[in-house]
C-alpha cells in the first residue's frame, strides 16, 4: 500500500503537470503577444514550482537542491517575462499585429 507521503507528493506533481499543460495550451490559444507571455509565464512558474514541491515531498533528501532550483525559477521567470514584454512594447507590438503567418514569406512560382 502506498504511503500517505507518496499519495500527497504524486498529487502535487500531477497538479503541477496540469498547470504546465494549461500553459502550453495558453501559448497556442491566446490571441496576441502580451497575452501569450502572461499565459506562459504565470502557469509555467506555478506548474514548475508545484512539481518541485511534489518531488520534495516524495524525496525529502533532495529538498536543499530543489530549494535552490525553486529560488532560481522564482527569480528568473518573472524577470525574463518582463524583458520579453518590454522588448515587445518597445518594438511597437500592438494587439493583433503579431499574427503568425507561415505563408507570408513563401515564394510561389505562378506559372513560371
Amino acid at each position: 500500500m502506498m504511503e500517505i507521503r507518496e499519495i500527497i507528493g504524486s498529487f502535487i506533481v500531477l497538479t503541477g503537470s496540469f498547470f504546465l499543460f494549461t500553459a502550453s495550451i495558453g501559448l497556442i490559444r491566446m490571441p496576441d503577444f502580451f497575452n501569450r507571455i502572461q499565459a506562459g509565464t504565470k502557469a509555467s512558474t506555478l506548474g514548475s514550482l508545484l512539481i518541485l514541491a511534489g518531488v520534495a515531498v516524495l524525496n525529502p533528501v533532495w529538498w536543499p537542491k530543489l530549494l535552490i532550483i525553486f529560488i532560481f525559477i522564482v527569480i528568473t521567470n518573472p524577470v525574463s517575462s518582463h524583458c520579453i514584454g518590454r522588448a515587445g512594447y518597445h518594438s511597437n507590438c500592438e494587439k493583433g499585429k503579431l499574427n503568425r503567418d507561415d505563408l507570408k514569406n513563401l515564394k510561389i512560382n505562378k506559372g513560371e
